[in-house]
């Protein structure tokens, strides 16, 4: 998912939001960063929110049944996703894929995983630690098999003893 497919998916969705937070137009406005009048604006339809408007509001209202129902259990993830493209690093616990998610492929310690709403993937470990997210199912399934075979690795060099060393 791009920042503009995310811009013009949660612009129309900003009035919902905050009618589910309880906050007036003058509130919303205030917590977004956003004028009063440029909030009018987007919830009427008249313009789209900013790349920044939209980060802060998924970023603030990370709990919000609303942003969840469009974006998944860990929208933040989406959110850096359209940042940089891809994540490639370890990046916390996460609740396993409970909600959300099916499993698409199990490899050594790694679960390959599909959002069912946004549709983008994620590898963890068996620890339901995050390890990569990408939209791309090609290259999930390349960095999987990567990862599967790293810890192979791993684990053949530190059980062998010619290859094991002290300080």
């Amino acid at each position: 998912m791009t920042k503009e497919q995310l811009i013009q998916l949660l612009s129309g969705k900003i009035k919902l939001v905050r009618k589910e937070m309880g906050y007036t137009q003058e509130q919303m406005a205030e917590v977004l960063g956003i004028s009063k009048k440029t909030l009018v604006q987007i919830e009427k339809g008249r313009s789209k929110a900013s790349w920044t408007a939209v980060v802060a509001l998924v970023a603030l209202h990370t709990e919000s049944l609303t942003v969840q129902s469009i974006l998944g259990e860990e929208p933040m993830e989406i959110i850096e996703m359209a940042a940089h493209s891809i994540l490639e690093r370890p990046k916390g616990r996460t609740l396993g894929g409970k909600l959300w998610w099916n499993e698409i492929e199990r490899e050594g310690d790694y679960i390959l995983q599909q959002n069912m709403i946004s549709m983008h993937y994620r590898i963890l470990d068996t620890a339901h630690i995050r390890w990569y997210s990408t939209f791309d199912q090609d290259e999930a399934h390349a960095r999987l098999t990567d990862l599967a075979n790293s810890v192979d690795w791993d684990r053949r060099v530190s059980h062998d003893p010619k290859k094991s060393f002290s300080l």
